[in-house]
């Protein structure tokens, strides 16, 4: 599978904690080999947010993103729930 990250995405990321940092790209092998592994909790947004979707880091810290194709999606955001404002 294809990622690719926005620069908003990757300011954000630097902007989170090494720990969680370590948390994410754990996530993200898993993802790439299944998006909606039951370990990610991955899930469909609502709202305005409808187009895109998200899985969880840990309790608190999440990843969006967005199907570009069946090979291909963008992160969009990561961090706490401030993400989907």
């Amino acid at each position: 599978m294809e990622i690719e990250y926005t620069s908003h995405f990757k300011r954000a990321y630097q902007g989170l904690d090494r720990l969680v940092q370590k948390r994410a790209e754990e996530k993200e092998l898993i993802f790439r080999k299944n998006p909606f592994h039951s370990k990610l909790k991955s899930h469909k947004l609502k709202g305005e947010l409808r187009e895109f979707y998200s899985f969880s880091i840990d309790r608190k810290n999440r990843v969006v993103f967005k199907f570009m194709g069946h090979q291909r999606v963008v992160f969009l955001d990561v961090g706490d729930h401030d993400v989907y404002r």
